[in-house]
């Protein structure tokens, strides 16, 4: 079986050869193709941080296991990492945070165990990196939340859970303020759970779930979330088991998947040879298990949770009365525990089970479209607009165009109704949302409302419209706070 590596930038050529090398004296039984990714290759002229030959190796592989990868900084490109994970469609991140005894913390100091799994929307979100200035004082970020992105990784959650023996699955989001974007996910999650009835399913508000895990994460067992906030409180939870040295991560797609640590890139101690391995380690465990290599991750995972109960550690944590070991020492003392167990967390050693890959060849992108509503219509349009003028010279001018097929009911500034009613305490900016729906309830169509934007261009830049779209009766849009 063969898979793709890239090595990464910074200490990640060093933290690879030492997790290879692991892997080598446990004989794994893998072949590995090296491809060229990170900032080298940016440099190298390649936007996207890959070369096409590496593209073409991962996606007839299936299967890459990458270091850690730095995007350059100030020169209009997007990072290798969102884009590997969104070009694959690598749509649920796994992430894993175990209690490590040697790894002291908190909560381990407190004989609190914590074995969490953060699942975490991959593609969507506000990583969909789509962002416009509106005018020169306002920036736009468009978030999107589908329900066939949201369906695919909550069902790979409930999935992941199952077959992880969890008692509980909780869906983190915020769908009290973001009522159509979370509460489609939260939709999603509820209708999936129903085919899941052995599985508690519950959900929490975002900054409640984070005072609860640092409070007391041991009551949660997997999470669900959005891509944002996921990225958010996995790192929290990384915390809370002794950093990112010590997170492994898993990016699952149904054809491709990537396996990697989440940790930087440290190149401050590149070439060193001092850095911790153990986060890509873990991830390298999960890919293991992924492919069906159960007794080899586990002679390995016993290993490594041997050698850090002994007290052997790289300088980034443990026992700072005790001297370090550099990285060679670390990976050295792993291969010299193998056949031996840790007092507590023994992993069970499973036969292998692995197969050959079995890599889809697609000729074409998938299309992913749910069931369409039977009764749709346009009952309206947002149309944002600059003005620095006040909210009633606004309304003046945009009462002059509404004609007889639409209605302005209410104008907002940054979500909040400015007119016809309002506070004089609201600070204003450049930016205005103009609503105007239809007379009587009545549709409108696209050509409508080209009419009644050409007559708005008169008085201003129109900078984005949005339709107002109702579907089987349902309105498909948000209120202006304070409408």
């Amino acid at each position: 079986m063969k898979i793709a590596v890239a090595k990464g930038d910074g200490i990640g050529p060093e933290i690879m050869d030492a997790v290879l090398s692991i892997f080598s004296a446990n004989k794994v039984d893998l072949e590995y193709e090296f491809v060229e990714m990170g900032k080298w290759v940016f440099d190298k002229g390649h936007s996207n941080g890959m070369t096409p030959a590496a593209q073409a190796s991962i996606e007839q592989l299936g299967i890459l296991f990458k270091g850690p990868m730095e995007t350059p900084k100030g020169k209009g490109v997007k990072s290798i990492n969102v884009t590997a994970r969104k070009t694959w469609n690598t749509y649920a991140n796994k992430r894993t945070f175990q209690t490590l005894h040697g790894v002291d913390t908190v909560f381990s100091k407190a004989g609190i165990p914590i074995d969490i799994t953060i699942v975490r929307e991959n593609i969507e979100d506000t990583y969909g990196g789509i962002e416009h200035m509106l005018t020169h004082d306002v920036a736009l970020s468009r978030r999107f939340i589908t329900r066939p992105g949201s369906m695919q990784v909550i069902r790979y959650a409930f999935e992941m859970a199952q077959k992880k023996g969890a008692r509980r699955i909780t869906c983190g989001h915020k769908a009290n303020i973001m009522k159509l974007t979370d509460g489609l996910f939260l939709e999603c999650f509820y209708e999936v759970a129903k085919e899941y009835p052995d599985l508690t399913a519950d959900d929490k508000i975002v900054d409640d779930l984070a005072m609860q895990l640092v409070v007391r994460p041991d009551q949660f067992d997997v999470v669900v979330m959005t891509n944002l906030q996921g990225d958010i409180i996995s790192d929290l939870c990384a915390g809370l088991v002794g950093g990112l040295g010590f997170a492994p991560s898993a990016n699952i797609g149904d054809h491709i998947s990537i396996f990697e640590a989440v940790h930087g890139t440290a190149p401050d101690i590149a070439g060193k040879g001092i850095a911790n391995p153990t986060a890509l380690l873990l991830s390298g465990l999960g890919l293991l298990r992924h492919l069906g290599f159960r007794e080899n991750a586990a002679i390995i995972e016993n290993a490594l949770l041997y050698t850090l109960e002994q007290g052997v550690r790289t300088g980034d944590f443990g026992d700072r009365s005790k001297p370090s070991v550099n990285t060679a020492e670390f990976t050295q003392a792993i291969i010299g525990n193998f056949g031996r167990v840790p007092e507590v967390g023994m992993r069970p050693i499973l036969e292998n089970v692995h197969e050959s890959l079995a890599v889809c060849r697609l000729e074409h992108n998938t299309m992913m479209v749910s069931k369409e509503a039977s009764d749709e219509k346009i009952v309206g349009v947002d149309v944002f607009i600059e003005s620095a003028e006040g909210h009633d010279a606004v309304a003046k001018k945009c009462l002059q165009h509404t004609a007889d097929l639409f209605k302005l009911v209410t104008i907002s500034n940054r979500g909040t109704q400015v007119w016809p009613k309002g506070s004089v305490y609201t600070n204003l900016v450049n930016q205005y949302a103009c609503r105007f729906e239809a007379v009587g309830g009545s549709g409108v169509t696209q050509i409508d409302i080209i009419e009644l934007q050409k007559r708005l261009i008169q008085d201003f830049k129109v900078c984005s419209i949005e339709l107002l779209n109702q579907w089987d009766g349902k309105l498909a849009y948000s209120l202006a706070q304070g409408q």
